[in-house]
């Protein structure tokens, strides 16, 4: 079941017990790992026959991995930074201080 599950809405004020569930059978994100795994090899297989496939330099990939390592970080700071505010009492809104 929860491979099936897709979105679970909450709306502001209301318990989980009323939440609103979705399932979906249909997409690539539903599927088993496994058949996942075989089609994106196939995928994977055929643009390299075809010579359209992407592969990346050293280079490009040390970029990559200093893009995402910062991007990261960035990610990690701003949760700390909200937990923070909300520790200190505020809201932890960044936007609108004002409602701190």
């Amino acid at each position: 079941m929860a491979s099936k599950l897709r979105y679970l809405f909450l709306r502001a004020n209301e318990s989980p017990e009323r939440s609103v569930i979705v399932v979906s059978k249909r997409g690539f994100s539903s599927m088993d790992p496994v058949k996942q795994r075989e089609i994106a090899s196939k995928g994977g297989k055929a643009a390299h026959q075809k010579g359209t496939a992407h592969e990346f330099t050293s280079e490009e990939a040390r970029i990559a991995g200093r893009k995402g390592g910062a991007a990261s970080r960035d990610r990690r700071k701003a949760a700390m930074a909200h937990a923070q505010a909300i520790h200190n009492g505020g809201s932890g809104n960044a936007e609108h201080p004002e409602t701190d």
